[in-house]
């Protein structure tokens, strides 16, 4: 199975790249903005579903596909980097947006059901998680050690929990903070125009990031 230190450099690098708000986490805030700390975490729950699914057709073979093909991780790495490029300046141009979310609170609130289709929609479209999955999970694992759909399923394991630790504080904090936010849509566009800029590094990010032959 995946050895400690190999886990414990996957964590890491993990919790370095969910810092890093990306589609899923602004996605929580806006419903926590929108509809409170239910829907916030409900989200979560989807976001997470939606992520898991992509480890899962990882493990599967589309990570040694990718491992195994210098063009198609090339490709796969500027396509996502360019779509999250994309989101930023989208989520920068479109920053005020967000006082729309705040507006919606006073209608009726979403299903769960709803609600966790929504996140788990996200979580699965991804571009963050989906390059990272593709493209970093698979150099993490063992393949003398055997197993190796079983390592890849672990390591995803480790990268959702703190996925998941990280996007409810973010809903937890975003509900906590409605009334402080709603107040000023100034504030507001900061949220939207913070979330693009940070899209916009990551997709540089993911373009200049290289591998190892």
């Amino acid at each position: 199975m995946v050895s400690a230190d190999r886990l414990a450099a996957f964590a890491a690098l993990s919790f370095l790249l969910i810092l890093v708000p990306g589609p899923s986490v602004l996605f929580v805030i806006g419903r926590a903005l929108a509809h409170g700390r239910r829907a916030a975490l409900t989200t979560v729950a989807g976001n997470t579903l939606g992520a898991y699914l992509l480890v899962a057709a990882v493990a599967l073979g589309v990570g040694s596909v990718v491992e195994r093909s210098v063009v198609v991780f090339t490709t796969l790495k500027l396509a996502g980097a360019a779509y999250l490029v994309h989101l930023g300046v989208k989520a920068w141009r479109q920053r005020g947006s967000l006082g729309a979310a705040v507006a919606e609170s006073g209608g009726p609130a979403h299903g769960s059901l709803r609600t966790l289709w929504e996140g788990f929609a996200v979580g699965v479209a991804n571009p963050k998680t989906m390059v990272f999955f593709a493209a970093v999970l698979p150099q993490f694992v063992n393949r003398d050690a055997g197993h190796v759909p079983a390592q890849m399923l672990l390591l995803g394991l480790v990268f959702n929990i703190i996925a998941v630790i990280s996007d409810s504080v973010w809903g937890l904090g975003a509900s906590a903070a409605r009334d402080w936010f709603a107040r000023s849509p100034r504030r507001l566009a900061a949220v939207g125009g913070a979330g693009g800029l940070t899209m916009i590094g990551l997709g540089v990010t993911v373009a200049v990031t290289g591998r190892k032959d």
